[in-house]
Order: C-alpha cells, then sequence, then structure tokens
C-alpha cells in the first residue's frame, strides 16, 4: 500500500495515543500518549481527544483512523458503552462527527476500527502475524479481547468464530470467561489460594509467582489454562496459523505461555505459532491507519 500518511488515535482505557502512519513501510511518527479520566463526561472525553489529534497539527483534508474498544457502531462513528464502566459518558455519542468538528482542520474521512482489530491487522502487516492467511489475536489486560483475520480482512461472524468475533463472551463451567481469565479474576484467584484478603495487584501477582510463591503461581496457571481450553476450539475450526499475544498483562508472558499452551494442547496442533506481539504500542496505530 502506498500513499499520503494517515493521521490516527488510539483510544486505551486512561489514555489516547496520536500518531502519523506512513503506508510506505508503515512507519510511525510524532508519537503522542496523553492520559484522560475514562469516567469524564462527554464533553471533557471529546475535548481530550481532540486536543491530543491536535497535536499532529493535521492539515484540512486529512484522513484519520481510529482504534476505540467496544462496543462502538464502527461504521457510524456512535459509542455503545453502557455499562462497561469505562466511557459511560460518550454513550450514544456520534465520535466521528463530533471530532471532525473539533478538530482544527476539518477530516476528509474519519475510520474507526476495534482497537484489538487494530492491534492484530498492524501485526499481520508488520508485526509477528505476517504472512500467515488466517490469524487470530488476544489482548490480555483488564479483560480479554480478541480479534480473527483473513488474508488481512477482519472476521468477526459467521460459524467460524466466536460471537462478534469476541472471546470475552465465552465461558468456561457456566461462568463468563473473564471471570476466568482478566485482572480481577487473577486478583482473587490469588487471594484465594493465599487464604487471606488481600489487594495486590497483577504485576505484583507476577513478581510473586516468579519469587515461587505457590499461590501467584497457582492464579497465572488456572487462569491461563482455562484461556486455552475455552479458546482452543475455535482456532481449530477458524483455520488459524498463527495466535498474537498483546496487552498489559502479556509482560508476564514468562509465566503465561506455559499453562496457555497446555489449555490449546487439546485442540490446537503443533501448526499453530504462539507467541507475543512484535510491537504491542504501535501495531494498533498500523492497523487504524490501513483501514483509512
Amino acid at each position: 500500500m502506498t500513499g499520503a500518511r494517515v493521521a490516527v488515535l488510539e483510544l486505551g482505557g486512561t489514555h489516547v495515543t496520536a500518531a502519523w502512519v506512513c503506508p510506505d513501510g508503515w512507519q510511525v511518527s510524532e508519537l503522542q500518549r496523553v492520559e484522560l479520566d475514562p469516567h469524564a463526561g462527554a464533553d471533557v472525553l471529546l475535548g481530550e481527544l481532540a486536543a491530543a489529534g491536535a497535536r499532529l497539527d493535521a492539515p484540512a483534508g486529512s484522513r484519520w483512523g481510529l482504534a476505540v474498544p467496544g462496543p462502538f457502531d464502527y461504521r457510524a462513528g456512535i459509542a455503545r458503552y453502557t455499562g462497561v464502566g469505562k466511557f459511560d459518558g460518550l454513550t450514544g455519542v456520534a465520535v466521528g462527527a463530533e471530532l471532525a468538528d473539533r478538530l482544527p482542520g476539518r477530516p476528509q474521512s474519519m475510520s474507526f476500527i476495534n482497537d484489538a482489530s487494530a492491534f492484530l491487522l498492524g501485526e499481520w502487516l508488520a508485526g509477528s502475524a505476517r504472512g500467515a492467511d488466517r490469524c487470530a489475536a488476544i489482548t490480555l489486560g483488564t479483560g480479554v479481547g480478541s480479534a480473527f483475520l483473513d488474508s488481512g480482512r477482519v472476521v468477526d461472524t459467521g460459524p467460524d468464530v466466536p460471537p462478534d468475533g469476541e472471546v470475552h463472551l465465552l465461558s468456561h463451567d457456566g461462568l463468563p470467561l473473564e471471570d476466568w481469565v482478566s485482572r480481577r479474576a487473577l486478583r482473587r484467584s490469588y487471594s484465594g489460594h493465599a487464604a487471606r484478603p488481600d489487594d495486590t495487584d497483577v504485576k505484583e501477582i507476577a513478581e510473586l509467582a516468579r519469587a515461587g510463591d505457590p499461590a501467584a503461581a497457582a492464579a497465572f496457571d488456572g487462569a491461563f489454562t482455562v484461556l486455552g481450553e475455552a479458546l482452543g476450539p475455535w482456532l481449530v475450526r477458524f483455520g488459524a496459523e498463527r495466535l498474537v499475544v498483546g496487552g498489559s498483562i502479556a509482560g508476564a508472558w514468562d509465566l503465561i505461555e506455559r499453562p496457555l499452551r497446555a489449555g490449546l494442547s487439546a485442540y490446537a496442533d503443533d501448526r499453530l505459532a504462539i507467541g507475543l506481539a512484535a510491537d504491542p504500542e504501535r501495531s494498533p496505530l498500523i492497523g487504524a491507519a490501513a483501514i483509512a
């Protein structure tokens, strides 16, 4: 793909990242990360997003790509965040139209993509999923994000992927998957194994596991074995050749890989390549630029 550079925004749980992406070689430049309050009202959030975008000094007529978490109407550019614990202030807001009015230069177009899909698309174009016909991704953070690609095309409907392509909608032993695998699940599991109330966060639990704490190790083993068991049948059904792992909790890959592979082993054969993202910071920006 060739063409003029694309202005991009990536909306995270507590931040927004702005950058330019050049499709020739997928080079990312002028990357800037700005903290924001996910519980703020619509006017504040839109103002913060527009201010981050304004840092790029994009001329009128620029193309914009935006990677945002769901639930979101990506075609219409309308947020649907009711009841998800963040960005409630944007619920029902036509984010695309509002930003088009607030950005200093009138955009030519604004294209939205799910953040996990943008992450995998970026990895497919310029990262660890490059060359795969069919690939999947999971992002591990507050919850579990997911995406599926067929030759660079996002697949989020049909019998070969979970509902809406969202792994977090799956269940295990009658409970939602994120009751087993998520930030809150790891903390709860560690507290239960330690047999005492505890507010230890995931980073500290990982450090304890590396130091030989059996309760911390059990929390990681249990969570990611379950994830492999829940995800495995869908990877087989989809025919995935590669699974890319990203997200903040992926920093504990040394504790995740073994139980994840153990959970997958009953379903996914040795032809499935599993590994970390090549560039988890820039990949969602590249994916957002690609759809713009």
